[in-house]
């Protein structure tokens, strides 16, 4: 047995840190019975380097689709291509309004302790406007990683790479085959570019990116092509890493099947986790307790359940690295 599921065996037994252990045996046994995990990415998971761990867990076979935010789908790739050029700031919580002037001023952007380079944005966007122009030319339409995945395929961008190819999951995910969803994508960097170039006339229609809705249908059928439901195997699993719109819009695709689609023999998720630092709050979805989601049609009594209120970063890696039996 591993060192740190060793550890965590040992001295994760009551409150947050017991429902931690939970959480992953409750995966792996979800994973045992034939079950099928989509994993959600929201916050800046990307930029913490989750990728490094992730990656592992998709080609091993214990992630079968990701629903992520834009900024995670393209962090993952700006990390790939230019870590060595970011800058870390340990006294973040000390900057004034003038440090980050300077950051802003020599082509900085900020995430918490964390500076990424402008320049790196720029070699990415030109290598996706030149495909998706080429796109709008031969009336191609993708979802926005499929786009991302073509860039990946490029053999000129391996000679770029400043951290291990292995420590990506977006190409990790690539050469697996699994899904990778974008709800929202336009709220991110390369989503900010697309609209530009839009704008410029660089690609000529928007419809060469798929649009929510459209991935929304892809979910679903992905869903139900991979739940294991009857004979008392289970349906897909559902592991949150955060809130907002990657696990909101993935999560509702069995309502979307059974409300709206009266779908009857459509199966709950089977399993669910969330990690969040959100308090419990009235009206808020990051922070709603698990049972508020029976209501809705996601999730069912019996469902194994797990709400782990604390730092993601820290975390996430522990449950993967107990799966991964290290």
């Amino acid at each position: 047995m591993g060192a740190v599921r060793t550890f965590m065996d040992h001295h994760y037994l009551h409150f947050n840190s017991r429902e931690v252990v939970a959480a992953a045996k409750a995966y792996e046994a979800h994973l045992a019975a034939g079950g099928k995990m989509m994993v959600t990415l929201a916050g800046a998971m990307s930029t913490a380097r989750i990728g490094r761990i992730l990656a592992r867990m998709i080609r091993e076979d214990k992630v079968h689709a990701i629903c992520c935010t834009g900024a995670n789908l393209e962090e993952d790739i700006f990390n790939l291509l230019a870590a060595n050029e970011y800058e870390i700031i340990a006294d973040y919580r000390g900057l004034r309004a003038e440090d980050e002037k300077d950051l802003y001023d020599r082509g900085f952007n900020r995430v918490t302790d964390t500076c990424i380079p402008e320049t790196i944005m720029r070699h990415l966007e030109d290598r996706l406007i030149d495909r998706w122009a080429k796109a709008c030319a031969d009336g191609e339409r993708k979802m926005e990683s499929e786009y991302l995945f073509d860039i990946l395929d490029d053999p000129t961008l391996a000679q770029h790479y400043q951290i291990p190819a292995s420590d990506s999951w977006m190409l990790a995910a690539k050469e697996k085959g699994i899904p990778v969803y974008a709800p929202g994508w336009e709220d991110s960097t390369t989503g900010n570019m697309f609209a530009a170039a839009c704008w410029r006339g660089d690609v000529a229609s928007h419809g060469c990116v798929k649009s929510g809705t459209e991935q929304m249908v892809h979910l679903m059928k992905w869903y139900l092509a991979n739940n294991n439901a009857g004979a008392g195997k289970p349906s897909v699993g559902f592991f949150q890493i955060g809130g907002g719109i990657a696990g909101d819009f993935a999560i509702c695709a069995v309502p979307t099947m059974i409300q709206d689609l009266e779908m009857e023999d459509c199966p709950f998720w089977g399993y669910f986790a969330q990690i969040s630092d959100a308090v419990t709050s009235y009206g808020g979805y990051s922070g709603a307790v698990p049972n508020e989601k029976i209501t809705w049609g996601k999730l069912e009594v019996d469902t194994p359940k797990f709400m782990i209120q604390s730092d993601a970063t820290i975390v996430a890696p522990l449950i993967f690295a107990y799966l991964l039996n290290d």
